[in-house]
């Protein structure tokens, strides 16, 4: 601990907690996941709200930093402080329980240290469904995941995070909290504060609990990977598929050809659904009331879009093991690309009539700049891609670093002149703090200083995260 500051070291010294939670910052909780960034901090680990705000207090005191850490699954650095003075790296993992469970009300009461998975769990105990789902539940915490509004696969019939909470407790940067864990549904008793907490990304409090909405489980699920001759002819596809299920529409995921020549050439150990994998594909996943086959629907689904030229190809799962398995491709692109190395990596989102244009454009613009392989896919039914950039084979991402901030920029402009977002679902965190400042409204900068400033006025919370 000899690079404290004298704020950092008297503030450790003069903690207590009931059972001296004090950790090595070391390994995961100075990492992230694709391994650019390292942090600093020394590491408490809180077993209660109380203690959380005790935490909180003494900080805001001492004028020490506090970097919320959740999961550590994020990709935006928001859970990682790599210079400027050490503060503390607050881990909600210990506080991990269940606290109720409400299935008459579709709501249930989880901490902000539970593992998604878990919470998924909790809910299909008393039949019923947590929808928010997405490649790293296994490991993402709900603080986390509330703290950065994450999205996932089932946007399109359930909404982000945000609109999967009904109330929050949050301790606020001055040690005192916020007992907002309400499960009402209509409550216009002034601002709306849990809205304010959510995508903040730990820079105006720390949530340590929150009411969740469930839904009844569907009747039926089904799920269907259909070859589709170009995005354009997806967007279509997506319409139809609008038409034909309505509300039971749970899922609709672009995968372009590139990702599954990465897992093959990586090893990456998943079955194909096609013997020859087409240029551009979609996943299709729904669920039903009781009384519909989704095998049904999707072949007439199918049927329609082969009438119309859309698809080229299908298949339709015909057990829970093969949904299982069309979705095993789709969940495993990430670990391919992980495995090659990209370039640059981008989470952007653009309106959906744009999406043909936007790629279409995205290629002949990077040509510009160099040769690549380019990695297009995600979740089309609400207009988030991951658009990707590779380095050619044989050659490494390292070969490239003199162009990264070319292809990153590139990608980021051309998706502003779309009307877009440069941060979908992942975050602002501080490796798009440029970004932020680049690409929004002024007026919408100067509102979140004000806001920032206004709840936290020593600083303390997450600094660099967001705004600088």
């Amino acid at each position: 601990m000899s690079n404290l500051t004298p704020a950092t070291a008297s503030f450790i010294d003069n903690l207590t907690l009931s059972d001296g939670t004090i950790r090595d910052a070391t390994g995961r909780y100075l990492t992230e996941p694709r391994g650019r960034w390292t942090g600093q901090g020394i590491v408490l680990a809180p077993a209660t709200t109380a203690e959380v705000a005790h935490i909180v207090k003494s900080c805001n005191d001492a004028k020490v930093g506090i970097v919320p850490y959740s999961g550590g699954t994020g990709l935006v650095g928001g859970q990682l402080m790599h210079d400027g003075p050490v503060p503390v790296v607050l881990s909600l993992e210990r506080m991990n329980a269940i606290r109720a469970n409400y299935p008459s009300e579709n709501v249930l009461i989880a901490e902000a240290g539970c593992i998604l998975a878990d919470v998924q769990t909790a809910a299909a105990d008393v039949n019923r469904l947590f929808p928010l789902s997405l490649a790293s539940e296994g490991s993402a915490r709900i603080g986390g995941l509330l703290s950065t509004n994450a999205g996932g696969v089932n946007v399109l019939r359930y909404g982000n995070a945000r609109a999967l909470c009904l109330g929050l407790e949050v301790v606020r940067p001055d040690g005192t909290i916020w007992h907002g864990l309400t499960r009402l549904r209509k409550d216009n008793t002034g601002y709306d504060l849990r809205d304010l907490m959510i995508g903040a990304e730990g820079t105006l409090g720390i949530i340590t609990a929150a009411a969740l909405k469930m839904v009844p489980q569907p009747a039926n699920i089904g799920a269907a990977f259909m070859a589709v001759r170009s995005p354009s002819a997806a967007l279509d596809l997506l319409a139809m598929a609008g038409a034909h299920f309505g509300d039971g529409l749970s899922a609709f995921e672009l995968i372009h050809r590139q990702g599954v020549d990465f897992m093959s050439e990586t090893g990456v150990d998943v079955r194909m659904p096609f013997a020859e994998q087409p240029n551009w594909s979609v996943l299709i996943d729904v669920g039903l009331p009781k009384g519909l086959s989704p095998d049904e629907a999707l072949t007439d689904l199918f049927a329609s879009a082969f009438a119309e030229d859309l698809v080229t190809d299908g298949v339709i799962a015909q057990s829970d093991a093969q949904r299982d398995a069309l979705w095993a491709v789709r969940e495993n692109i990430p670990e391919g690309n992980r495995r090659i190395g990209s370039i640059s990596s981008h989470d952007i989102s653009v309106p959906l009539s744009h999406i043909p244009d936007f790629i279409a454009q995205g290629m002949r613009a990077l040509a510009e700049i160099g040769d690549f392989r380019i990695n297009c896919f995600g979740h089309l039914g609400d207009g988030n891609l991951h658009y990707n950039v590779f380095p050619t084979a044989g050659k490494s991402r390292a070969d490239y670093d003199h162009v990264r901030e070319a292809v990153k920029t590139c990608v980021h402009d051309l998706c502003d002149s779309f009307g877009g977002s440069v941060s979908a679902e992942h975050g602002i965190g501080r490796l798009k703090v440029s970004d932020l400042e680049k690409y929004s409204d002024p007026v919408k900068l100067a509102m979140m200083r004000s806001v920032k400033t206004a709840l936290d006025p020593v600083g303390i919370m997450n600094p660099g995260a967001v705004l600088r």
